[in-house]
């Protein structure tokens, strides 16, 4: 089948009640009536085409799909002797409609049947029909689903003998759906009783809007619709809905959640470790993430010019490129300004302000001041339905288990290394860890470049999720600060917790308070908190006076 002819699939539901009542599945052998069905798609007259287009959905035979294409695409013609035929695409053969043989005789005499707008209606009213009863599984899927979008009285009677021929699930679930939703406004009682039961067991919310009709009694005309048993029973299938909806969305919640806690996580990483050892209020830690994000950038056009075969592969060249970059610029930017700032926090707030200004006027120079296209790869593409509702997508997935690796590498970097030894005795007293030799201001740039390293990291999980542009990292420094003092300055259990806290928060007061109210109001309660416990969720431990 054609792409032109999945195309028609979707204009097919306008028409099918010009079919006839069967005509969506048809029993036995064709035999000799097909190519007498055929013949007549070649008719000069519109009303035998139509005729015989019935007749063909009748028959229910899938060898009819090439000469309705070839009607559709106009490439149907008829010879002195009445024969049909299908020229070829390219106009240089042609075979028999009936019987497959290749035509001898010359193309340029042929004539065309008369098609108008009702013939192509009817034709792709046919190509759902034979969809439906298709070999392949994915073309009777293609047509359930169109069906199922708009059923129609007239399709119920084909719909049920396909039903019970089907043995794809998909489809068989989308069909029973189709029926059941005919069945709903059926003048039997029983039959509607067994729709408003299917209706309830599928899950489908989409159902909702039809059964509190029903519930409500809406349709005076309907004699059944006053039945106090279909009310009740329209009634139980709205509640098992309305309580399956209320579980799916806040399963997403909980997904989107954990996502946006962990980019959160990323972000607030960084800034815990920095801000928990030296105090610095680091305005400009919101650039790294800019930085690590426009690598990634970068790295997805060289490859795409240079290895086009490998341009998925971009994103694991990115990664340690985006830590090292952001890393070595937040070293930079610790040895030649903010060592010399110590102790002074509104002078290093200004400066790290004023150096947040100039990444970002810089990145500007350089890339534009329009957001880039950062592709996800194909591994990162698509996603998983668990269940009706609730898609997984990939890219979400795969930054939840990449924040994990990171958390996890963090934690054996602070607690198995000699300098994850160094930065925790620093962070608990500096002046007891000058005198055991620790060289603290060499700790301070490396644990500097650490947390920048990291903020670069959050910034290639970003590009999978949002758009790049030079106020990327502006986004997302107030929540950093937020998710360290919540969770407690310096610490890294604290900062998960916080991170993934806010997320979940965020997540969830969205949909009924929407996104900036909802932002207000985590604000103020991260404040509240804030006032009844200022040592965040896990207090530091250890001489921090100094």
């Amino acid at each position: 089948m054609t792409r032109l002819t999945r195309i028609f699939l979707a204009l097919a539901l306008f028409c099918l009640p010009c079919l006839p009542p069967l005509a969506l599945a048809a029993d036995g052998d064709p035999g000799g009536d097909y190519p007498k069905a055929v013949a007549g798609l070649g008719s000069d007259s519109r009303q035998t085409i139509l005729d015989s287009l019935d007749a063909v959905a009748g028959l229910g035979d899938p060898r009819a799909l090439p000469a309705l294409d070839a009607l559709q695409d106009r490439r149907l013609k008829r010879d002195a002797a009445g024969r049909v035929l299908i020229v070829s695409k390219d106009g240089a053969s042609a075979v028999d409609a009936a019987s497959g043989e290749n035509y001898p005789g010359p193309l340029d005499a042929l004539s065309d049947p008369p098609v108008n707008n009702l013939v192509r209606q009817r034709i792709s009213a046919v190509l759902s029909a034979l969809a439906l009863i298709s070999p392949d599984p994915e073309q009777r899927l293609l047509a359930a689903k169109e069906l199922a979008g708009r059923p129609v009285e007239s399709a119920r009677a084909g719909l049920a003998k396909a039903l019970g021929k089907e043995t794809d699930a998909r489809v068989k679930s989308l069909l029973e759906q189709t029926l059941a939703q005919i069945d709903l406004k059926s003048p039997d009682k029983t039959a509607r009783l067994a729709a408003i039961k299917a209706i309830g067991a599928s899950g489908n919310s989409d159902f909702l809007p039809a059964l509190r009709q029903v519930v409500d009694k809406l349709d005076n005309s309907d004699a059944l619709s006053a039945d106090p048993d279909i009310s009740e029973a329209a009634a139980r299938a709205v509640a098992s809905l309305e309580r399956r909806d209320l579980a799916v969305r806040a399963a997403r919640d909980l997904f989107f959640g954990a996502s946006l806690g962990s980019v959160l996580l990323l972000a607030a990483l960084g800034l815990a470790i920095t801000f928990g050892l030296m105090g610095v209020i680091n305005m400009a830690h919101g650039e790294m993430l800019m930085i690590g994000a426009y690598v990634a950038y970068v790295v997805q056009e060289f490859f795409s010019n240079r290895f086009p075969d490998f341009a998925d592969w971009y994103l694991p060249a990115a990664i340690p490129l985006a830590f090292a970059t952001a890393a070595v610029i937040g070293m930079l930017l610790e040895r030649a300004i903010i060592r010399h700032l110590y102790g002074r926090p509104l002078e290093t707030l200004l400066a790290t302000w004023g150096i947040s200004l100039a990444l970002i006027q810089t990145v500007r120079l350089i890339f534009g001041a329009q957001n880039v296209e950062v592709r996800n790869p194909a591994f990162l593409s698509g996603g998983f339905e668990l269940v009706r509702g609730l898609t997984l997508t990939y890219n979400r997935i795969g930054i939840i288990v990449f924040v994990v690796f990171v958390v996890a590498l963090t934690w054996l970097l602070l607690n198995r290394t000699p300098l994850g030894l160094s930065i925790r005795a620093v962070t608990q007293s500096r002046s007891t860890a000058s005198a055991m030799g620790i060289f603290t201001s060499r700790v301070d740039m490396w644990t500097f470049g650490l947390g920048s390293g990291i903020a670069g990291l959050g910034g290639v999980a970003l590009t999978q999720v949002g758009n790049v542009g030079p106020e990327l990292g502006q986004s997302y420094i107030v929540d950093s600060f937020m998710v360290v003092v919540l969770g407690g300055v310096g610490k890294l259990a604290g900062t998960i917790f916080g991170a993934l806290g806010l997320g979940f928060i965020n997540k969830f007061l969205e949909p009924f308070s929407g996104a900036v109210l909802g932002k207000i109001i985590v604000l103020v309660l991260v404040v509240v908190f804030i006032q009844k416990r200022p040592q965040g969720i896990f207090a530091l431990k250890g001489r921090t006076a100094d």
